[in-house]
């Protein structure tokens, strides 16, 4: 496997119209139209990293062409690949940075592939956040004490990630839904805004759940 920037002058995109892939989280897709199952036989084969990238409204009309997608998108790896019956695959792409599409490669292949530039987050200063960020823990809390049981991958989530950076990142792929949303966060670069932005969505989830634990039975 070449080196990152190798990687990123020939990168496979797999465009979904409303799927999201964030850093540090985990994506299961399942692959059977026939220009992606080459992607994956190709991708398993060769780097193993690929982008998922997000279709653009209106992307129906020309959906087995090049519909227009969006430039900023999670970027990551194929930690698991199963092929199943039917010229199929079960696949989970681990994601691992989000990039922009500098520009779209000429077809030599049935999918497409891009020339793409890595997007870190700005730098984060842990002790101007730090207020917000315990906000944003203590909101969380209240939902999986909401949901019981349920709750628990939630916390397991908000204690297991101590940079601030990556927790609003897996944060942002639990907690919010709506598919502009999360694009909208993923474009976000600066940890401090996706921190104010999560804590608007986390409140409006804790409003739909309720307060109170629910019993345990």
């Amino acid at each position: 496997m070449g080196s990152e920037s190798d990687v990123l002058t020939r990168l496979a995109i797999f465009p979904l119209p409303d799927v999201v892939l964030f850093p540090g989280t985990v994506l299961p897709l399942h692959v059977f139209e026939p220009r992606y199952v080459e992607m994956t036989r190709d991708v398993v084969a060769g780097t193993r990293h690929l982008a998922i990238v997000r279709l653009r409204r209106g992307y129906q009309t020309d959906y087995h062409g090049r519909p227009p997608i969006y430039p900023v998108a999670g970027y990551g790896e194929v930690i698991a690949c199963q092929e199943l019956p039917g010229d199929r695959f079960a696949i989970a792409v681990r994601g691992t940075g989000r990039i922009r599409v500098d520009r779209e490669l000429p077809a030599e292949r049935s999918y497409r592939e891009v020339v793409a530039t890595l997007l870190p987050d700005h730098p984060v200063d842990e002790d101007a956040v730090a207020m917000g960020r315990a906000q944003l823990v203590a909101v969380c809390e209240r939902i999986a004490q909401g949901l019981g049981s349920e709750g628990d991958g939630l916390r397991e989530l908000v204690r297991g990630e101590d940079n601030t950076a990556r927790l609003t990142l897996v944060l942002a792929s639990a907690l919010v839904r709506d598919p502009d949303d999360r694009q909208a966060m993923l474009e976000t670069r600066t940890p401090a805004t996706r921190v104010d932005r999560l804590l608007d969505h986390a409140s409006q989830v804790l409003a739909t759940i309720g307060d109170a634990p629910r019993s345990p039975n």
